[in-house]
Order: C-alpha cells, then structure tokens, then sequence
C-alpha cells in the first residue's frame, strides 16, 4: 500500500511539474508572439507616417536620410544589452516594458523594409518565416536529442557571419550576400530548435514568481531575435524588391 502511495504521489509530481512547464513555455510565447505584434504595428505606423503619395515626409527624412537613422539603428542594440545585463535586478513590469520598447524600436529600425520590398512580399515571407519558425521550434521542445552541441557550432558559425556581413558592408558582393543570406537562414533555424530547447532546460518548478517572470521574459527575447533574424534573411533571399 505504501508503494502504491509512492507511485502515486510521483506521478502526481510529475503531472504538476508538466503543467508548469506548459504554462512556463506558454509565457515565452505569449511574450514573444505580442513583441512581434508591436514590432510589427511600429514598423508599418513608422513607415506610414514617413512616407504619404509615394513621397518622404519630413518625419521620413530624419528617419531615413538624416543621422538620425543611426540613432534609431543603434537603440534597439542597447536596448538588449540594457535588458539583458540587468533584468536581474528589475522587476518584471520593468522587464516587460523594456522588451516593449525593445520591440518598438526594432520595429521603428525594420519600416525601411517597406521602402525596398513590396507588400506582399514582406506578409508571403513572414507567415513562411512563421511556419518554419513553428516547426523548429516545436522539434526544439519534443525532441529528446541534446542540441547543446549544436548550438556552440551554430554560435561559432554566428560570428562567423557577423564578420561577413561587416566586410560585404565595403565590398557591396551581391553573391557575397546571397551566400550569406542562405547561411544566415541555416544558422538561425538551427538557433530556433536550439534555443528552444535551451528555455524548456531552464524551467524549475520550484522557482518564484519573479524569477520564473524574468525567465519567460529572457526567453522571449531570445526566441524574438531568433525570429526577427530568420525573417529578415529569408526576405533578403526571397522578397522581391520594388
């Protein structure tokens, strides 16, 4: 009888440590799914609101052509890294605002898409983005393979293309690009079912309400970049430009 108790009372800690972590992952992508939401809403106001008639408005030269630009380039950067240093000592209201803003920001950074790419472009290539980002991620959270090898060799591959966009910067190599938009797209599919994976480890039933908030929050961002990222490559290797 009291092995039969033990069972139970196993199983029953088992179904409550699963439950958690559905509502722990659903956390993540609630967050995630409403920073592209806002992400999204900013970069199409922003490019309304700099471009009427096919014209640039005064509000579109200081976004595009003034300095300016680099102001609005550089401020979702420092965002992050303002995030992602001291989310430990915010609150989580405060985390999530600032991802909020984060998200703003890119989204502010990104409404120039609509100046080079066509419409229906940008929508065919983010719901694709969206299915494939599904997938990935979904294999990231049922898959019983450790990726964690993998992800160090998606890392280094990373850098990798980071130092190649810098130099294709002053090279202008329209193959050059298209190489590095394939490998771009590889490397942060990879990243997508990695990282996943990476979140699902970090749960622990046993966390606070605070940790676990800036857990999900972290979590959201990683899988935004991830998003963001295989968006854009994927736009750069299949949009048609106007």
């Amino acid at each position: 009888m009291a092995d039969l108790r033990n069972y139970q009372g196993r199983v029953q800690t088992g179904e409550m440590i699963d439950q958690g972590l559905r509502s722990y992952m659903l956390k993540v992508y609630n967050l995630m799914a409403l920073g592209l939401a806002i992400t999204g809403v900013a970069a199409y106001l922003g490019f309304n609101f700099a471009v009427q008639n096919g014209q640039l408005t005064q509000f579109g030269v200081l976004l595009f052509q003034s300095p300016l630009r680099w102001v609005v380039i550089l401020a979702p950067l420092a965002a992050v890294f303002f995030l992602s240093f001291r989310i430990n000592r915010m609150s989580v209201a405060a985390a999530q605002t600032t991802f909020w803003v984060y998200a703003a920001l890119v989204g502010l950074s990104l409404s120039s898409i609509f100046l080079v790419y066509t419409q229906s472009s940008i929508t065919q290539t983010f719901f694709v983005t969206a299915a494939s980002f599904g997938a990935l991620s979904l294999y990231g959270y049922t898959t019983k393979r450790d990726l964690s090898a993998m992800g160090s060799f998606l890392m280094m591959g990373l850098f990798g293309l980071i130092i190649a966009s810098l130099v294709n910067l002053f090279l202008a190599s329209s193959a050059m690009q298209f190489a590095i938009s394939v490998i771009g797209v590889l490397i942060f599919a990879g990243l997508t079912a990695y990282d996943t994976q990476r979140i699902k480890e970090m749960y622990y039933e046993a966390d606070g309400a605070d940790v676990a908030g800036r857990k999900a929050i972290m979590g959201a961002l990683t899988l935004y970049l991830d998003f963001i990222n295989l968006f854009m490559f994927l736009l750069q290797f299949m949009g048609n430009r106007k």
